[in-house]
């Protein structure tokens, strides 16, 4: 992926800002062994790594390490102790053997509201210098106070005018309803003026579970930020209220919760060809 492209790029980042909000549709289709439908609105950040004082310029009621109406903090992600988190992701994607240190870096995740935030997902795209897509980090959090990232250098044959299409083994407990042993189609549109993000979770008798996630981007500036707030006042309650609201209407129609696991090392490299519960090819950094 080195400059020279006989075509355009597919799905170059967006140039028009630091920072950017995408008002977005958040779906659920479980498929067995009960079906099991939701949908509901949420609106989600994507913030340029290296533009974070730009950012936290956009708007009175944004800030970048600070409380705000709308906020963003690194010790949300990466290492959580407050380091740059574009640091923490190029010696992530290092590990991978791919080197990010010249493009750009995002991060897709939910922000803070009034000082809270609960993303069960945050998603880093990592661009090479002609804007082309080099890299993605699939930052997993769950309800347990746990969390793993799934590093994921794109191949050549995985990105396309259709999108990015990545698959990894399974390695970290989410939903207490499903088990390790699955693997993860991860089909995305990286964000431009649309943003669409589909996670299909897979075991061995096929689609267990569909997740999806659409949007449509705006800048992010006072009036977008108040127009997001009025249409989801508490998003983090909503999120995690949500979440749990689920699982009681799964455990009336009869599923049970599958054992917790030890969870592996904060990132994963690589993609293991048999199933967690063997042994697996986990790392971590600090």
């Amino acid at each position: 992926m080195k400059s020279g492209h006989a075509a355009p790029i597919p799905f170059p980042p967006p140039n028009d800002g630091a920072a950017w909000l995408y008002d977005c549709v958040v779906a659920h289709a479980r498929l067995k062994p009960v079906g099991h439908r939701f949908r509901y609105h949420v609106y989600n950040l994507l913030i340029d790594l290296d533009r974070l004082d730009d950012a936290d310029r956009s708007s009175p009621l944004f800030s970048v390490g600070k409380f705000n109406l709308l906020s963003f903090r690194a010790k949300d992600h990466g290492s959580r102790d407050g380091r740059s988190l574009r640091d923490w992701a190029n010696r992530l994607f290092a590990e991978a053997g791919l080197d990010t240190t010249g493009g750009r870096m995002l991060l897709l995740c939910y922000p803070r509201v009034l000082g809270l935030v609960f993303d069960p997902l945050s998603i880093y795209y990592a661009y090479d210098n002609d804007g082309q897509l080099q890299g993605v980090i699939y930052e997993v959090r769950n309800t347990f106070g746990e969390h793993h990232n799934y590093v994921a250098p794109v191949k050549a044959d995985e990105l396309s005018e259709a999108g990015l299409k990545q698959s990894r083994t399974k390695l970290f407990y989410v939903s207490p309803f499903n088990d390790l042993a699955m693997r993860y189609l991860f089909r995305l549109r990286p964000p431009t003026d649309q943003l669409s993000v589909r996670i299909l979770e897979v075991d061995g008798d096929g689609p267990l579970l569909s997740a999806t996630v659409s949007g449509k981007k705006s800048v992010l500036t006072t009036k977008n930020i108040l127009k997001a707030f009025f249409l989801v006042p508490i998003l983090p309650f909503k999120v995690v209220f949500g979440i749990h609201w689920e699982a009681l209407r799964l455990f009336i129609k009869g599923l049970r919760m599958k054992p917790r696991p030890t969870a592996p090392i904060v990132f994963s490299i690589g993609d293991p060809d048999h199933l967690p519960g063997q042994d697996q090819h986990h790392q971590g950094i600090s």
